[in-house]
């Protein structure tokens, strides 16, 4: 068997395994060694399965990985997105669709704090949902947008995804944050939008709540005063030079428990959960990481990238539609599995395609990581929909995934405009280069 039918014979493996329920990281382990094995000899794939994993542990760069969890974990336990909301609430919750576009908000401060859409999502949601019920809210409005504002968790950054997504493709982490900013503010305005355009065509789904007077509102502005704090010390620091992306997510760590001593909310009960779940969280990423390192070897033995790009020079294809296609595929992709996942096993055979087109990477990037995150929101599994399925099991599923339908429409207006204006990525990393 030629080493590149090994490779395609793995890729179909891998989702038939995946089918099947099997984990995914464990799944990319065992093929990538099989394939490599049957390519090189068992012997240099029985070295590469302890090289990758002692190289995946030791990783100073993915260090960053469990202390930006640990960063929004804490910050979750400890109420900082009890506050974004509360706050948020205060300043355009007396609006048709206030309370939504609130957890909007909320949900994109928040981002800039937990790399993680899940853990968005879930920490916004389980204190705006029952507010946005006893105003009335209907729950396929509250879901819907809890849903999709959470997945701005993703790409605003410190994004687990967008962080991830530099160390494969050997770009700059602070290059890849900065783009996705703009992108992420973007979505969050297209998701205001959606929610008053839709308040206005149906008025039944929401209330106004009563206003706060402005003396409220400034004064709440101290409750996210810490939060703002943490996010300019550890963004400011990253693109001022002054931390590495790790240095800069322990002293988000230090930062975010100084202000719940501050605010007099640290117990051990809160640190010890918070820490739980960035155990948990953290050593489901590292096997998925340690188990793509294993399947990439396999698939830069089978020359597969090679092959793709004679394929497609043969083709003639305009790169243009073979990038529509690429994003289509995405999409498709993000159904069926969790993002990190599809970042790790497709990005190295398709991103050195691409960028050989003459595509920016960064802006590549960007493109790819909102396509997926499109998919995390639509059926048939929508891995942020089902995760707050989870969380608030009095609200059936189809109820959450016809509430993100708008917001679908929503993400597709914003990717067409990163398509055709790409200076929405490109401008930061381009103010902030050298020179």
């Amino acid at each position: 068997m030629s080493p590149a039918m090994v490779g395609i014979v793995g890729f179909c493996l891998f989702f038939v395994l995946i089918f099947l329920n099997m984990p995914i990281g464990f799944v990319m382990a065992l093929i990538g060694f099989v394939g490599f094995g049957l390519i090189r000899g068992f012997d240099p794939a029985m070295s590469l399965l302890s090289v990758q994993t002692y190289r995946t542990a030791s990783d100073f760069v993915l260090g960053a990985i469990p202390l930006f969890i640990a960063m929004g974990f804490l910050a979750m336990h400890l109420g900082l997105s009890t506050d974004l909301f509360y706050v948020m609430n205060k300043w355009i919750g007396q609006f048709r669709g206030g309370l939504a576009m609130a957890a909007t908000g909320a949900c994109s401060i928040f981002a800039a704090i937990c790399g993680d859409a899940v853990a968005t999502a879930a920490a916004v949601g389980v204190v705006a949902l029952p507010q946005m019920r006893k105003n009335k809210y209907a729950d396929v409005l509250s879901t819907g947008v809890l849903a999709s504002a959470g997945n701005l968790g993703f790409l605003i950054p410190p994004s687990l995804a967008l962080l991830i997504y530099a160390v494969i493709t050997e770009q700059s982490i602070g290059t890849l944050f900065a783009a996705g900013i703009l992108p992420g503010l973007l979505l969050a305005a297209f998701f205001v939008i959606t929610i008053w355009l839709w308040c206005r065509i149906n008025p039944k789904l929401s209330t106004a709540a009563p206003p706060a007077s402005w003396g409220e509102r400034f004064s709440s502005l101290r409750y996210v005063s810490g939060s703002f704090l943490v996010i300019v010390l550890v963004l400011g620091g990253i693109y001022g030079g002054i931390f590495t992306p790790t240095e800069a997510a322990a002293i988000g760590v230090f930062g975010v428990i100084l202000v719940g001593f501050i605010f007099r909310r640290v117990t051990w009960q809160r640190f010890t959960n918070g820490m739980s779940d960035t155990a948990l969280l953290t050593g489901k990423i590292f096997i998925l990481i340690t188990g793509a390192r294993i399947f990439m070897r396999l698939i830069t033995v089978s020359e597969i990238p090679l092959n793709m790009s004679e394929t497609i020079a043969t083709l003639q294809l305009s790169p243009y539609v073979f990038l529509g296609m690429v994003l289509l595929f995405y999409i498709i992709m993000g159904f069926v599995a969790d993002i990190l996942a599809i970042i790790l096993i497709t990005v190295p055979v398709l991103h050195p395609v691409l960028v050989g087109m003459g595509f920016d990477p960064v802006w590549i990037s960007i493109l790819i990581v909102v396509t997926v995150l499109m998919g995390m929101i639509t059926p048939p599994v929508g891995i942020v929909v089902f995760a707050l399925s989870g969380v608030f099991k009095d609200v059936p599923i189809y109820t959450i995934f016809r509430g993100v339908l708008p917001f679908f429409g929503a993400m597709i207006v914003a990717l067409v405009f990163m398509i055709a204006f790409p200076q929405i990525v490109l401008f930061l990393p381009n103010l902030l280069k050298p020179g």
